[in-house]
């Protein structure tokens, strides 16, 4: 039961969302791009870029969960 989002104004919520897992994405694609590069000083690189995506996932998830409970609230209104 996908929503067509084109047709109308992304609201907060789901602009955060997008944004952080946009983030989450450029980090998982810069950790694919350190773990191709094998030298001695990447390995605090590696370190600080699995720091950095946990921290993206873990506000991925907040702004999920989020837009879920705003979700929620809007179809209740409805209902």
């Amino acid at each position: 039961m996908e929503k067509d989002l084109s047709n109308r104004q992304m609201s907060r919520g789901e602009k955060e969302t997008e944004t952080e897992a946009a983030r989450l994405i450029e980090l998982i694609e810069e950790a694919l791009a350190s773990v191709a590069i094998s030298s001695v000083g990447e390995v605090d690189s590696l370190e600080a870029v699995a720091d950095r995506i946990e921290r993206a996932a873990r506000d991925l998830s907040m702004a999920l969960r989020e837009l879920a409970e705003q979700r929620r609230i809007a179809q209740n209104a409805v209902e």
